[in-house]
């Protein structure tokens, strides 16, 4: 992704802003051009970087990485793994070893909803007892709290 035209808008804001100073402030704004042409970089890699989080977030197992290459951020997508998703352990029938059950009301997204609708169809399962396998295996095998992986940078800054 070329950053180029961003901070270059940037810098023409700049220079808009200063023609309402006069003289002075032009020529200050002309001095602050460059190092803050290294600034809006950077700062807009930190936001690349932030959003690429929140959407490696919904993408799990999958993933997005920002990577730096000269200048410019690249984006490298992992997608989840294509096999179905099997749990370790099998779920409860109806209810816990007691019996019981509880009710749960979990909002997804609409792609996320769309996409348990399918793996329970692929496993001959109500999206139900899906969520309830996905759950199991996700408390009784996940990572804990925390120890998820983020998004990573690499490349050099200078």
């Amino acid at each position: 992704m070329d950053l180029t035209p961003y901070v270059d808008s940037l810098r023409r804001e700049l220079a808009v802003a200063a023609e309402a100073g006069g003289d002075e402030a032009r020529e200050l704004a002309e001095k602050l051009t460059a190092p803050l042409e290294a600034a809006a970089r950077l700062t807009l890699l930190d936001a690349l970087s932030a959003a690429m989080d929140e959407v490696t977030r919904e993408l799990a197992p999958g993933s997005v990485d920002v990577r730096l290459r000269g200048l410019d951020p690249d984006f490298v997508v992992t997608p989840p793994p294509a096999e179905p998703f099997k749990a370790r352990t099998p779920p409860p029938a109806d209810g816990d070893e007691d019996g019981t059950t509880a009710r749960v009301n979990l909002r997804l997204p609409a792609h996320l909803k769309a996409r348990a609708e399918e793996a329970a169809n692929r496993d001959g399962l109500s999206v139900n007892a899906w969520l309830v396998r996905a759950v199991s295996a996700a408390v009784d095998t996940g990572p804990a709290t925390g120890d998820r992986p983020r998004t990573t940078e690499q490349g050099w800054a200078r």
